[in-house]
This record gives C-alpha cells, structure tokens and sequence, in this order.
C-alpha cells in the first residue's frame, strides 16, 4: 500500500508487531491498521517533506508513546499561555466537534509546527486523521486513515488539509536508519 502513497520511498527503522502491540497497551486503545501498517514498512523518517510520524521504538524522541504525552502536554501549555487570563481558548474544527481535541492522541508533527491526531472514540480499525495548525487554534479534517491523509497531502487537494495557498507535498518517504537513532538522529 505504502509503495503506492509514496512514489520515492526510502524505508527507516520500523517496528514490528509487538512493539505495535505494547504501545497500544501503554496507550489503551488499539492502534489504527494503517498506522500498523506504515510502522511496519516505512517506519521512522519524514514524509512529504513536512511529517515526522511517530512509531513505537526505543529512541524516545520517536517513540510514538513518549512523544503522545510530550506533544499533549506541550500543546496543552501553549493553549494555557493564550488564554493567559483573558477569554477562554477555542478551537476551530472544520466539520467536527472541538470535544475531539479532549479524545485525542498526537501521534506526529510537522515541521511547520503543525501536529497530527486521532480522535480515538472509534472502534480502533482506523480513527479520522486530524490537523492543529500552528496557530494552536485551527483543526483541520486530515483524512480517514492515514493513508487517506497522506493521499490527500501530496494531491491536488493539499490545501484542504494543509491551509490556504499550500501546494501539494511530494509523495515521499526518507527514512532514519537504526544507526542514525542510535548516534541520537532523531528529531521529533
């Protein structure tokens, strides 16, 4: 499937199933299958140029668990210093409901400080893929799956997702190595 999404893909350090399998417990909901899947055949890396996805591994600042919390709490701190006592917060979601942020799990970012999500309420086969831009403010429908996202990304729809004047990014996937991790590599 992957070799479809990505016309250049350069495969990193990915994870099998039981490390899947163990941070879905650590998590306490199952993870998505394409998720699974794209841990399983591209692993860590930047996709599109833009995308650090997260993938349970033992370098923390890749592993999908680790980075959950870090990106929840940092998120959560940025909200707070914006209210910073004047009116409270608010999201803008493009055809959903601002609760989701609540059921969420940060599972990637972008390197213009955008953050991927699941709203993890479903049933776990795949969740909806959402956006936070990084106005911290506006959250945008990524997609169905996280093959779906990455479709619509590198498509002539880009901009749907991305925001306006975006172009299309490419349908690429370079990966990390193991040994790149291991000399500290990784940068979420």
């Amino acid at each position: 499937m992957w070799e479809r999404v990505f016309e250049n893909l350069s495969p990193g350090f990915t994870a099998g199933p039981a490390a899947l399998d163990q941070a879905a417990a650590e998590l306490g909901f199952p993870l998505p299958a394409s998720y699974r899947s794209f841990c399983e055949t591209c692993g860590i890396g930047v996709a599109g140029a833009q995308f650090r996805v997260a993938v349970p591994a033992p370098f923390e600042p890749c592993d999908l668990a680790t980075q959950a919390g870090i990106i929840a709490y940092s998120v959560g701190s940025a909200v707070q210093k914006l209210e910073d006592g004047a009116e409270p917060h608010h999201f803008e979601v493009e055809g959903g409901d601002p609760a989701m942020i609540e059921r969420g799990c940060f599972f990637g970012a972008g390197e213009d400080g955008s953050f991927l999500f699941w709203d993890v309420s479903g049933t776990g086969e795949e969740y909806d893929v959402w956006l936070l831009a990084p106005d911290l403010e506006t959250i945008r429908f990524g997609g169905e799956s996280l093959a779906d996202f990455f479709g619509r990304v590198t498509g002539p729809g880009a901009a749907l997702v991305l925001g306006p004047g975006m172009e299309p990014l490419p349908a690429s996937f370079e990966g990390i190595s193991e040994a790149t991790l291991a000399r500290g590599g990784c940068v979420a």
